[in-house]
């Protein structure tokens, strides 16, 4: 056994960047293949898959506000580790995917004119790129994209057999304007053709990003994720406009409109971190209650990136969400 692992094949934190470095990205880059899918209105979105032995099925691993795929290495690792195969994509707007002409003059900012253009695009992806993938089919979605993953689950049951959703974004936390006051302001500079720009308490990537105002409590993590980010102009999304924060207040009605959480037909495995200042835990609560096969865990010693633990949080957890995958490859 390699030392540098524990035995869900996650990287124990002493010499973190370098495994990740030289055994890490190694072994995902020798099994990776980039594809240019089509998204909702054409937009091209970077999307890579690898290839596990023998492989059980395959997990769409999908990422949250201002995230990548490649901060995701570890767990991906991990997943080929098990026996999955993995496909993973940059949402519309960050990493190297399509950005429009607001945010190519601000690569930091974050902006989408319509929360299911997300959701499409997820769609585009498992028509192209995962159906060409062994079964089944599964899904792990962090925040933002627990939201666009759980919009899809109440829109196309039929497409994943289990989805593991990591601090889900049902319900944004907007800081401290009250949520009628930031829908009324975000719909005037919306109405007033200002829904591209950078909403006012927000200010561009200005560099290395503060571990202690951050949402891991791993420094090995956070470390070594922030090199990767301040060396790749791409990856440096950080703010929303206008525009992507309304879509965020609207996105909570449509999740937990009357008969939508139903509609899910998978078990669904929802983690809530126990200091969460990102997304409300209660609104996560209703969702999951309403979800058919619906199964909630409480993450203690977990901010929002519980992916991104101490290795003493970390682990146990990765472990149930191995388990819970498992069981819908048996």
């Amino acid at each position: 056994m390699d030392e540098r692992f524990n035995a869900d094949g996650l990287v124990l934190s002493d010499h973190y960047a370098s495994t990740m470095e030289n055994a890490v990205l190694p072994y995902l880059k020798a099994r990776q293949k980039t594809h240019t899918v089509q998204g909702a209105g054409g937009k091209p979105l970077y999307c890579v898959s690898c290839g596990a032995d023998a492989p059980k099925g395959t997990v769409l691993v999908l990422h949250g506000f201002t995230e990548c795929a490649e901060k995701f290495a570890e767990l991906m690792y991990s997943l080929l580790q098990n026996g999955f195969s993995v496909v993973a994509y940059d949402q519309r707007g960050h990493g190297c995917s399509w950005r429009d002409d607001a945010t190519k003059k601000d690569v930091s900012l974050t902006h989408v004119s319509d929360f299911n253009e997300y959701e499409q695009d997820l769609s585009c992806v498992c028509e192209t790129v995962l159906k060409k993938m062994p079964k089944p089919w599964m899904i792990f979605a962090h925040s933002m994209g627990g939201a666009v993953t759980s919009l899809f689950l109440e829109r196309h049951p039929d497409v994943f057999s289990r989805a593991a959703l990591c601090a889900p974004m049902i319900a944004a936390i907007l800081g401290n304007i009250p949520g009628p006051a930031v829908n009324i302001m975000c719909r005037c500079f919306k109405l007033i053709g200002m829904g591209g720009k950078r909403v006012f308490i927000s200010k561009p990537y200005e560099g290395p990003e503060d571990f202690n105002t951050g949402f891991a409590t791993s420094r090995e993590r956070f470390d070594w994720f922030d090199k990767v980010k301040h060396d790749h102009k791409e990856y440096w999304n950080n703010g929303p406009s206008y525009s992507w924060t309304l879509e965020a207040i609207k996105v909570t009605k449509k999740l937990l409109a009357p008969g939508e959480p139903e509609k899910i037909a998978c078990p669904v495995r929802l983690y809530t971190a126990e200091d969460d200042a990102c997304v409300y835990p209660e609104p996560q609560r209703q969702f999951i209650n309403r979800v058919k096969q619906g199964e909630w865990a409480f993450v203690k010693g977990a901010k929002h990136e519980i992916y991104r633990s101490e290795d003493g949080v970390l682990f146990p957890w990765w472990h149930d969400v191995l388990a819970f995958l498992k069981k819908g490859a048996e």
